[in-house]
Formats: C-alpha cells, sequence, structure tokens
C-alpha cells in the first residue's frame, strides 16, 4: 500500500535529506516550505503522516493544534522537528498534538526507524479483519488521492450474491470465499498498486491505467476458474442454488461473481470521492450479464447522442396471465401499492420492466420465450416471478425464472415478493 508523507519544512538542504532518505516503493513523499502550500497539501491529499519542523513561521505548539482541527476526520500521524532538546518544549508540543518530537540533529537511520514504525502502526489500525486490507478509511483517502492524478485507473471490483451464499453455506464459508478472491488479486498487482475492501463485498484497485483493462480480464478469468470449487456438487450439476426455509423454497439464485468496473481517465472532472464511487457503481452495473463474471471499463463517451434513457423503470412491471379475473386482480393490486402497471413493452427496446410477472401455461409453454429472454443482454436487470399450475419447481427454475411461484398462490404473498425483489434482496 502506497503511504503519502508531507514534510513541511522551510530549509531545502534538510528537506530534500529528509524526503530522499524516507522515499520508497510504499512511500510516497511531498515537502511543502510555505504554509499556504502545506495547508493546500493537506487538503488534497490527506496524507498520512505530517512531518513538521521549528522552521515555519509559526510556533510548533499553534500549528500542531490546527492541524488537529483541520485533519480531525482523517487523523494523520503528526512528527515534530526541532532543534530543542528541552523536556518542557517536547511536552508542550505532544500535548498541542503531535504523536512524536524528534530533536535534532537526527541519526537518520533512527529517523527511518521511527517513522516507518508509526506508518506501520497506523496501516494496522485501519486493516479489515477478514482479509487485513486497508478499510473503508483508507480507500477514501487514496480515492481523493487519485482524483489529483492523471496516470492511474481505479476499478471497483464486486462479489455478487454474496448474502445469499452465506445463508447458504454460511459465513465462514463466505469469508473463506472473500479471502480467496482477495488472494486472487493480491498476486496480481504490483507493488505501487493500492487494494483495500470497501465494504463487504467490494473491493477498490488503484493501479496503471495503462494495464488496468488486463488486470479486471485476469480477475475475471481468475475467479471463474476457482468459483465452483466453493459449491457442492448438486448445485454445480443444476447450476444454481435455492435458498433455505419454506418461503425461499421456490427461489432461484445465481452463483457468485466478480462484476468490475473501472476508470481510467478523466479524474480531473470528478470533484469528489462521493462521485468517484458513484460512477464507478455506474460502470460496475454495465458489467452485469445474466449470470457469471464480467468487467465494464467507462471510455470518454459510453453512450451516442440519441442514447434512450429509461426513468422510473426501477417500479415498472409487467403481467402476462391468461386468466382475465386473476390478471385484472394482480394489475389492481400491484397499482395500489404505487407500482407502474405496463401493458406493454417492445421485445427489442432498450427500456424494460423491472419485474416480469408470467403464468408458464398449461404445458410449460411459456417458459420457452423466458428462455430466449434471458439470453438477451437488455433483460438483465430484470426479475422474472413465474407462476404454475403445473408443480414443476425445477423445469421452472431451470428455464431462468428468478422465483417459482405456484398456484393457486395469495396476491399478498405475491406482493411481498415484488417488494423483495426491487429493494434488491
Amino acid at each position: 500500500m502506497l503511504s503519502t508523507i508531507l514534510i513541511i519544512d522551510k530549509r531545502v538542504e534538510l528537506s530534500v535529506k529528509y524526503k530522499k532518505s524516507l522515499e520508497s516503493a510504499d512511500v510516497n513523499v511531498v515537502v511543502a516550505r510555505a504554509l499556504n502550500d502545506a495547508i493546500s497539501a493537506i487538503q488534497k491529499l490527506e496524507p498520512d503522516m505530517i512531518i513538521v519542523s521549528d522552521s515555519i513561521e509559526e510556533k510548533l505548539t499553534n500549528f500542531c493544534e490546527k492541524i488537529r482541527v483541520l485533519t480531525y476526520d482523517t487523523r494523520p500521524v503528526i512528527i515534530a522537528l526541532s532543534k530543542s532538546a528541552d523536556s518542557e518544549d517536547r511536552i508542550a508540543v505532544l500535548k498541542s498534538g503531535a504523536d512524536d518530537f524528534l530533536s535534532e540533529p537526527v541519526n537518520i537511520e533512527e529517523f527511518k526507524t521511527r517513522i516507518g514504525a508509526h506508518l506501520r502502526r497506523d496501516i494496522e489500525s485501519n486493516l479489515d479483519i477478514a482479509t487485513l486490507l486497508p478499510n473503508q478509511k483508507i480507500v477514501r483517502k487514496t480515492l481523493k488521492r487519485v482524483l489529483n492524478t492523471d496516470n492511474q485507473a481505479v476499478l471497483l471490483a464486486g462479489v455478487e450474491n454474496l448474502k445469499n451464499y452465506a445463508e447458504i453455506y454460511t459465513e465462514v464459508a463466505a469469508d473463506k470465499l472473500i479471502q480467496t478472491f482477495a488472494a486472487i488479486a493480491k498476486s496480481a498487482l504490483d507493488e505501487t498498486d493500492f487494494f483495500g475492501r470497501y465494504d463487504e463485498n467490494n473491493f477498490i484497485i488503484v493501479t496503471n491505467r495503462f494495464t488496468a483493462e488486463k488486470l479486471a480480464a485476469f480477475l475475471v478469468f481468475a475467479f471463474e476458474t476457482v468459483m465452483p470449487k466453493f459449491y457442492s456438487e448438486s448445485d454445480s450439476k443444476r447450476g444454481y442454488t435455492l435458498l433455505k426455509g419454506e418461503r425461499y423454497a421456490g427461489m432461484r439464485v445465481n452463483f457468485v461473481s466478480v462484476l468490475i468496473g473501472g476508470i481510467v481517465e478523466g479524474f480531473n472532472l470528478i470533484s469528489s470521492v462521493d462521485i468517484l464511487l458513484d460512477k464507478l457503481f455506474g460502470v460496475k452495473k454495465l458489467a452485469k450479464i445474466p449470470s457469471g463474471s464480467n468487467y465494464a471499463i467507462e471510455r470518454t463517451k459510453l453512450s451516442a447522442s440519441n442514447s434512450v434513457l429509461c426513468e422510473g423503470g426501477n417500479r415498472s412491471i409487467f403481467v402476462q396471465e391468461s386468466d382475465e379475473s386473476l390478471n385484472y386482480l394482480i394489475r389492481t393490486a400491484l397499482e395500489l401499492q404505487g407500482y407502474e402497471v405496463l401493458d406493454s413493452f417492445k421485445f427489442e427496446s432498450a427500456c424494460q420492466p423491472s419485474i416480469v410477472i408470467m403464468d408458464s401455461g398449461d404445458e410449460l409453454s411459456a417458459l420457452e420465450i423466458l428462455r430466449d429472454m434471458k439470453l438477451r443482454q437488455q433483460f438483465v436487470n430484470t426479475k422474472f416471478i413465474v407462476t404454475s399450475s403445473v408443480h414443476d419447481k425445477y423445469a421452472v427454475l431451470d428455464s431462468g425464472a428468478d422465483l417459482y411461484l405456484p398456484k393457486p398462490y395469495e396476491i399478498s404473498d405475491l406482493i411481498r415478493w415484488v417488494e423483495h425483489f426491487l429493494k434488491g434482496n
């Protein structure tokens, strides 16, 4: 992991000496000789450590107090350098917010060792327990630094369906799966790359923009290669799993997969970490396919000028039910819940309903239509609820249905399932 150190020192010769002694493949060192430049660097880079000399035009105690206020949410390590060896000066500076006080002249080897120890402790206190990767705090700090560069790329890698996998195979198995993905990624990264865990199933990788796409392709291939080993023989043969419990007995759950969204340019047009993360999650969503792992890399222009935007699609539902009275009952119940019930939709259109509720037919004839729809990219985010008077759960689920609902059923149960899918559970 690349750490950033800011040295605030007016002295040219000594500051260069300190910088050269600390710089390495794992440590980036920035020098500021004016207080205004130092404040600007702190706000832009959010350094992990600040080394401040008493050569600045302000008392060390006052400056340390200001730095602590300015960086209360990021909490860098502060090291004070002073020509004074007086114990009262040491105590005053430490009380004002410094983490350590070094009297000059310093032994350069001791200096490097002390700095390394502070950085190591700071890193270890911000590691994710399960993977020993940098946690969300460090991830956000690193992404902020990316916004000030032009030669890096950011990948957001998400392990999809992890929650369902944990319910079926236990949290311990899910942790092992996550650790396996982390190990795969670590094996492919250079020492200057950054790899951190953003949340339960999402990781951030900062790498060279010229190799980002090759890295994403490797991660997808490697994960798909090892993924079947995490499933039972019967599930692997079937190609999907079923959640435990009576209520979920007819719900199809796809295998875990890795979706990766990447941005390789245009960081100067992004004003904040939150906007960068929103863009990354949006690109990752573009990578979604009916099943399996995939990646998408944002280019300068993602869509044509006449591209269609699907607004409000997240609450649109299409109902195909041959029984007219039941069809009317379903539509009325959904509309009363505030959902948009579509009369029809164009098969080739890019804008498709979020949920399709379809009757399988007396001889399961509608399942062929379902198989065809599941192969089309425009239906990748559509959930299919198949109702059937022919009680063949596996025939329905094998066709690609997300939920098998045997007839007769309660309308209230159908509504609950609609809410379940629209909430993304």
